[in-house]
């Protein structure tokens, strides 16, 4: 038997971009007392915290010093870039139990000019090891072989078109070009200009196919949400009630085993998983879908998750984008916030920020950028090590 929907009450983020007169908890401030004020709650009425952070240091127990100390649990979540989608859970697994009628997930990331993430802070020019954050140097691999994520994922856009036919640079370029044209409508976007293809394909290289504006843009920022039972939602004023947002599927997901190659990371098992419960759990295909936003992370990831989510054809993803289907204006829009490529990745901001986006465009607030009519939306973002996280959304009927 079903269990009660859990709603979506409140959520509100910050500005992605660069932040120095902020440190992580007035980010974390920021986006929780914002959401708070939408959802119409205080922390006096949030039974459940669960707080998202990767890159530290930050804890929730900090947080409820600057907006409120009530007592309650504090759940502390470190889960790569699944992390916000993971702290979110936790509040939505404690409403489904009972045990709270609302919780709050918040999640932040103050990593601007961390270059690491993408591969652009540079790297000793003898070795070619990454260094970090404090230009000290890595212990990655070499010349041959990477950890670092553009590497990572531009090995994958590569296998996926090895594997299904040939995929071209030009076509994951198209991708970034789509991404940050959406970004013009996005104010709380960290990178609000548009690219031409010329532009995009001529930039500085990072990890072939992946140039420069093709990779999501390390930044500060913070995300929050606030989730309610079905009871509480109940007991609300109609007007606010038709603000609340339908939580269908919330799933998180792992790697199984597969036998087969150690050192190239499978974002694509455990992504195929987390679609096929989601739908199942929601009750609904793919086809039902009004929009997406997905982990693009860079721009070959956003091609194989078309494939992975079950948008398209096994196999036919390059078609599916070459279509126009996920321009703003098409079948099913992806990415219309700008995604990570455009809008920035501040990793444990970004799982919350996702869901977001999906929930202003069902409640009709998403401005120059909404996509009329949407009723149904998905979430999904993924965390090498592994996570996968995907929430299917719906409006409030």
């Amino acid at each position: 038997m079903a269990s009660d929907p859990v709603w979506i009450l409140g959520s509100n983020m910050t500005r992605f971009g660069k932040h120095p007169e902020s440190d992580l908890l007035d980010l974390a401030a920021e986006a929780a007392m914002a959401a708070l004020a939408d959802a119409n709650v205080t922390m006096a009425d949030i039974g459940i915290l669960g707080f998202g952070n990767l890159m530290g240091p930050a804890t929730g127990q900090a947080l409820q010093k600057a907006i409120g100390q009530t007592g309650i649990p504090v759940f502390n979540v470190s889960n790569a870039c699944a992390t916000g989608a993971t702290a979110l859970r936790v509040a939505i697994m404690a409403v489904k139990a009972g045990e709270v009628d609302v919780g709050m997930a918040v999640g932040v990331e103050k990593i601007a000019g961390f270059g690491l993430l993408t591969g652009t802070g540079g790297a000793d020019p003898e070795t070619w090891t990454p260094r970090g954050r404090n230009g000290a140097l890595g212990n990655t691999e070499g010349r041959i072989g990477t950890g670092i994520m553009p590497g990572v994922f531009g090995q994958i856009g590569m296998e996926y078109g090895h594997k299904y036919g040939e995929v071209s640079f030009e076509t994951f370029a198209k991708i970034s070009e789509k991404n940050h044209f959406h970004s013009t409508l996005n104010p709380l976007a960290a990178y609000q200009k548009r690219f031409t293809l010329e532009e995009i394909m001529n930039d500085v290289m990072i990890a072939y196919p992946n140039t420069r504006p093709m990779c999501s843009g390390n930044c500060d920022g913070a995300a929050a949400m606030i989730v309610c039972s079905d009871a509480y939602k109940k007991k609300l004023p109609k007007a606010q009630q038709k603000r609340c947002v339908k939580i269908s599927a919330s799933i998180l997901t792992s790697d199984p085993y597969e036998p087969g190659c150690q050192v190239l990371p499978d974002v694509n098992t455990l992504t195929k998983m987390a679609a096929k419960q989601a739908y199942e759990q929601a009750g609904i295909g793919p086809e039902d879908l009004d929009l997406v936003e997905l982990h693009d992370c860079f721009a070959t990831a956003e091609l194989v998750h078309y494939d992975n989510l079950g948008l398209c054809e096994e196999g036919g993803a390059a078609d599916f984008f070459l279509s126009g289907a996920t321009w703003r204006d098409g079948r099913i829009p992806v990415n219309v916030s700008g995604g990570l490529e455009s809008k920035g990745h501040p990793i444990a901001a970004t799982g919350i920020a996702n869901i977001h986006e999906i929930a202003l465009h069902l409640k009709g607030e998403a401005g120059a950028r909404q996509i009329k009519g949407a009723k149904v939306g998905m979430a999904h973002v993924i965390g090498l090590g592994s996570a996968c996280g995907l929430h299917i959304l719906e409006k409030a009927s």
